[in-house]
């Protein structure tokens, strides 16, 4: 590894421009190895991949973008009606930019929290062009927040309890303000370490950093992340408005169930923690969990409004994609929080070997 707030040794940065946006991504390995593809979550950048990138084996090439508004990328509005496609027409950009990446060789894709949900559309979209799925700590195929039932359906016909406007205005303050500090649970810097990692987890204090900075570079708006809001007259008071990450990932927009039915179904493999805050029955981002406790007001109780089950809904809908001749493997670590690839590197990239290898 090298110092402080330099590349991992191996890796490079790049940029290239498509015909969507100008992207920087992460690279490893040679041209001719077996490509790798890795998305990021929200508000973070490639730099999350980079251990794993590191360390992937000197057969396969691993390119790991910023998506739009992260990172170094170009900052572009997302279209929330879409679901994901505006994102995964951007990963279809990328790839058909890279002269060594090509059409006519499939990729493995990985993807953690909200990426994974890009990973599964892209699949998709493009099931032709994708060899193998590996999704860390994935947000449900059913869409975030604002569903019961391991079927996910909604909780109000205008999918109010989802969306941007459940993103806290501290965080979104302190995000533009670039707050390093730890004098609040919504500083950027404990979100990281007590939301995206588990709280017992400790990080080097120079890779805290690294991440820190990643965080901070999302550009955080109306466009962007989180998006725009609609009142609703069904609790808490909000709904998904048309724009941004947050409401692209809402139920009323993002549905990855159509995955289970295309005809090329890669494999697929399920890497989940045990401590996650994030993706759980007992997310901290989930209105209904954090009206079951008692930290949101007038909360309609767990027959209108429970939390969100989003493991079962997950596991349900890879049992379904199994019965329909797919393939999934769910791994799970114990005493991980939301980032198995940052927690639990070696672990992670143990497992992450395996299945590649089984993938040749």
């Amino acid at each position: 590894m090298t110092g402080t707030g330099t590349l991992f040794d191996g890796v490079e940065s790049r940029t290239v421009s498509t015909d969507r946006l100008e992207t920087r991504y992460l690279k490893t390995g040679e041209r001719d190895g077996t490509p790798v593809v890795f998305l990021h979550g929200t508000t973070s950048d490639s730099r999350f991949w980079e251990g794993t990138l590191e360390a992937l084996p000197a057969e396969y090439l691993g390119i790991a973008p910023d998506r739009r508004g992260c990172g170094r990328s170009e900052t572009k509005p997302v279209d929330a009606t879409t679901g994901m496609g505006d994102l995964t027409a951007d990963v279809d950009a990328l790839i058909d930019a890279l002269e060594y990446l090509s059409d006519d060789q499939p990729v493995h894709l990985a993807g953690w929290s909200f990426g994974a949900g890009i990973a599964m559309r892209y699949a998709i979209d493009h099931p032709e062009k994708v060899r193998s799925l590996i999704l860390l700590a994935p947000i449900p195929p059913q869409g975030f927040g604002g569903t019961k039932g391991v079927i996910g359906e909604p909780c109000w016909p205008d999918y109010a309890g989802s969306g941007a406007g459940l993103v806290d205005e501290e965080y979104c303050r302190r995000m533009r303000r670039n707050d390093r500090s730890t004098e609040s649970v919504l500083s950027p810097r404990n979100v990281l370490t007590d939301l995206y990692c588990d709280p017992g987890s400790e990080l080097p204090p120079e890779r805290e950093e690294v991440l820190l900075d990643s965080i901070l570079r999302a550009t955080i708006g109306e466009t962007t992340y989180p998006g725009d809001a609609i009142e609703s007259d069904n609790w808490p008071g909000v709904a998904p408005g048309t724009r941004g990450e947050r409401n692209a990932m809402s139920p009323k927009y993002c549905d990855l169930t159509p995955l289970a039915d295309v005809d090329s179904k890669p494999d697929v493999l399920w890497v989940r923690g045990t401590e996650d805050r994030i993706v759980s029955a007992e997310s901290l981002l989930d209105y209904g969990y954090l009206g079951q406790i008692g930290e949101r007001e007038d909360w309609p109780g767990p027959d209108v409004f429970p939390p969100q089950p989003m493991i079962e809904q997950t596991r349900h809908f890879f049992e379904t994609y199994e019965s329909n001749d797919g393939a999934y493997q769910e791994v799970v670590f114990e005493g991980v929080g939301h980032t198995p690839q940052i927690e639990a590197p070696e672990r992670f990239r143990a497992v992450l070997e395996r299945f590649l290898d089984r993938q040749s």
